[in-house]
């Protein structure tokens, strides 16, 4: 991985991995350049089947920008940030970033889901 961006400055994924939440929403948004597109599909595949034996996965999303926006957005569900956390961070994941093309920035961040009256539910 060429680069992680925060999407939140005052507030990165690394600040958030010490905060304790469950169950949360890992939105990580993959900027790349076209010609890597190939390349950045096999390292992500590659991240999805280790993250889905890892303890606390629930499930994953990759979606693409529509048209010709070599954009991503990878929507993932843990059963807590300690869980996360602790697969993120694991030796083999870390190694893993390597693959991608030296074009991706990702931009990692987690969420909890908000109930709002007759609307949504938490």
């Amino acid at each position: 991985m060429s680069l992680f961006k925060p999407m939140d400055e005052k507030f990165p994924i690394q600040r958030q991995l010490g905060v304790a939440a469950s169950p949360v929403v890992l939105i990580n948004l993959f900027a790349i350049d076209a010609a890597d597109e190939q390349g950045f599909l096999d390292a992500w595949s590659d991240d999805a089947k280790f993250m889905k034996a890892q303890p606390g996965f629930i499930s994953t999303q990759l979606h693409r920008a529509i048209g010709d926006s070599p954009t991503y957005l990878n929507y993932a569900v843990w059963k807590s940030t300690e869980t996360f956390r602790a697969a993120f961070t694991r030796p083999e994941f870390v190694a893993k970033l390597s693959a991608y093309p030296s074009s991706s920035v990702a931009s990692p961040h987690l969420f909890q889901k908000v109930g709002v009256a007759g609307i949504c539910t938490a």
